[in-house]
């Protein structure tokens, strides 16, 4: 991260209902940049954007926000005083507003008059087209219309920090790329910092400048999505951050993308499955069983023998590594 930190998140320890929800979370974040929540449920990935957003109060550790300590000194700044956007998967758009009046809400009450904000908001929303919604309330609007209003309210509040909290967990797989196309343009755009709590890998591997990964509410791996997903610190890691087999005893690592079909190596197809554009094939060799995925549609079928090679392997830490050629 070369941005100074706009989001400082030091040591943080939060307990409720007799439980420990996160146990010494340390991180940073900085200006424009995206870091990516990714762990199962669970983890504490909602508990620490609450935590952020100041709507917990943590047992110890500190926060700050572009520099001024906003949990942690005894006196903590409450969620309104606080520099921050939220966006939650339950969209909270109040009943009683318009969707034009949700999006002027955060502008009046920077100052700005009736007109001036419902101006300013009706131009935001046309950015993200759904300025023809502006009159209508949130039980007349779908899901994705209503993350696109919650959207533009977040935008409107000109945050340092925006906290994203599985915003797309109700969408369909179509409404979702363009949402987080539009999502990550505007964040940019803006040159605010942005938390994204999700527990879909593709998506935090798509849309972050670093994934920090959650476990039982600890950090487990923090690092660029690449750094993540080709060098895990254990089998957790790795199969929270995408598909993984592990061959040779449980010592090497290795994704669908690493083995391909053809080569020196023997095996039977257990099992096969067109995706669609790749198909993904299941091999059992004397190593272990591996999955193999290759473009386009299947070429072999279940039963048959086939031969296979391995470009590429990960010594999962705590294990020997292994130079030695497939």
């Amino acid at each position: 991260m070369s941005a100074e930190p706009v989001l400082e998140i030091a040591d943080l320890v939060v307990e409720y209902d007799g439980t420990t929800a996160l146990r010494g979370v340390s991180l940073a974040v900085g200006a424009g940049e995206v870091l990516a929540l990714l762990g199962p449920s669970g983890s504490g990935k909602s508990t620490l954007l609450h935590a952020v957003a100041g709507f917990l109060e943590p047992r110890s550790g500190t926060i700050r926000l572009s520099g001024t300590t906003v949990t942690g000194d005894g006196r903590p700044v409450p969620p309104e005083r606080r520099e921050l956007a939220v966006v939650f998967q339950n969209y909270a758009l109040w009943p009683h507003l318009s969707a034009l009046d949700t999006v002027a809400y955060p502008l009046r009450r920077r100052g700005a008059r009736r007109a001036q904000a419902r101006t300013e908001a009706l131009a935001i929303m046309q950015r993200l087209r759904v300025d023809h919604l502006a009159a209508r309330r949130p039980a007349e609007l779908s899901g994705g219309e209503q993350q696109r209003v919650g959207l533009a309210r977040a935008l409107a509040r000109r945050p340092s920090v925006y906290l994203f909290d599985e915003p797309t967990a109700h969408l369909d797989t179509h409404v979702r790329a363009a949402f987080l196309e539009e999502l990550v343009a505007r964040q940019r755009d803006s040159g605010a910092a942005a938390v994204y709590a999700t527990h879909d890998a593709e998506e935090a591997l798509g849309l972050a400048d670093r994934v920090a990964l959650l476990r039982e509410g600890r950090l487990l791996q923090v690092g660029t999505p690449q750094e993540v997903y080709d060098e895990p610190v254990d089998l957790f890691a790795a199969r929270l951050t995408g598909p993984a087999s592990v061959i040779d005893g449980g010592r090497l690592l290795v994704r669908p993308g690493w083995a391909r079909l053809g080569g020196p190596l023997e095996a039977e197809l257990r099992a096969v499955w067109f995706r669609g554009p790749h198909s993904d094939y299941l091999v059992d060799s004397p190593r272990g069983e591996v999955l193999i995925r290759e473009s386009g549609p299947p070429r072999h079928t279940v039963g048959a023998r086939v031969h296979w090679t391995l470009a590429h392997r990960w010594p999962l830490p705590g294990s020997p590594s292994d130079s030695s050629s497939p």
